[in-house]
């Protein structure tokens, strides 16, 4: 169930109304990386969860992306609020202005609207858990941009606070992930093919015109992977042999959920 109560997570002063940067605003409200996608992709991931801990936890955060919406919705309609009256101001973002009644609106900065394409939703935790933690680091490095677009202390101070929050949810998201107690690369039930899952193909030859003859090999070896060449300048490709599919073969978690297509189309569990 959800209730209103009618004073903000955070307290909004606008000193001085910027229309432009109020559409830039309009961006963490209807964009991508916003605080509405936030609480949608969170709550319906909720919804779904099977594991009562985690879900409760992307219940609680998908609902608190819901008064950050509150908050930056109270910024925009203050930084626009000169598009009612005056001609110029509304100049500025005709859409918003005519259209839009020069406030709020479900658009991003640059007036294109809301999807719900904007979700990353697969009903697999582990999987949902690492979106979440790439949607945070978004949302924080766009607050962060806005914060250096604008020179109004009271738009930082309130800016800052929901970048704050972001890391916040990217702590709990990343601990959530992490006590699943699973191996870091560990996703579904079918394990990938051994051998090949350890290669890198090299993809590139030649040398950079900007970055000179520096290559991927350092990050490749860190990674624990053996750099194959491709067969066109001799080397010995990537190993495909054939490899059949094994169900469960994967190191899964009691916080997993029912695997989906796991026992087939008859409801039987499918033979490895």
């Amino acid at each position: 169930m959800y209730h209103h109560v009618k004073t903000l997570m955070y307290t909004v002063n606008v000193g001085a109304s910027d229309v432009k940067f109020g559409n830039m605003l309009l961006e963490q409200f209807g964009g991508a990386n916003g605080e509405l996608a936030a609480a949608m992709q969170y709550s319906i991931q909720g919804f779904n969860c099977e594991d009562a801990e985690r879900k409760d936890l992307l219940l609680d955060i998908g609902t608190e992306e819901l008064s950050h919406l509150e908050v930056v919705g109270a910024l925009i309609r203050i930084h626009l609020k000169p598009m009612k009256t005056n001609r110029e101001a509304a100049e500025a973002d005709p859409l918003v202005s005519i259209a839009g009644g020069g406030g709020v609106a479900l658009l991003n900065s640059v007036g294109n609207p809301w999807t719900a394409d904007y979700l990353k939703i697969t009903g697999d935790l582990a999987v949902d858990l690492r979106s979440n933690i790439a949607a945070e680091a978004r949302a924080k490095i766009v607050y962060e941009r806005l914060i250096n677009f604008t020179d109004d202390p009271g738009t930082r101070e309130a800016l800052q606070f929901l970048m704050t929050r972001e890391i916040t949810h990217m702590r709990a998201f990343t601990a959530a992930l992490e006590t699943m107690e699973k191996p870091a690369f560990s996703i579904g039930t079918i394990a990938p093919t051994p051998s090949l899952v350890d290669q890198f193909f090299n993809d590139s030859t030649g040398v950079d015109p900007e970055l000179g003859e520096e290559n991927a090999t350092g990050i490749v070896k860190y990674a624990g992977l053996q750099l194959v060449e491709s067969p066109l300048f001799k080397g010995e490709g990537l190993d495909t042999k054939s490899y059949k599919p094994v169900q469960g073969s994967e190191v899964t978690s009691l916080a997993d959920s029912e695997p989906v297509g796991a026992r087939g189309r008859n409801g039987k569990k499918r033979a490895s």
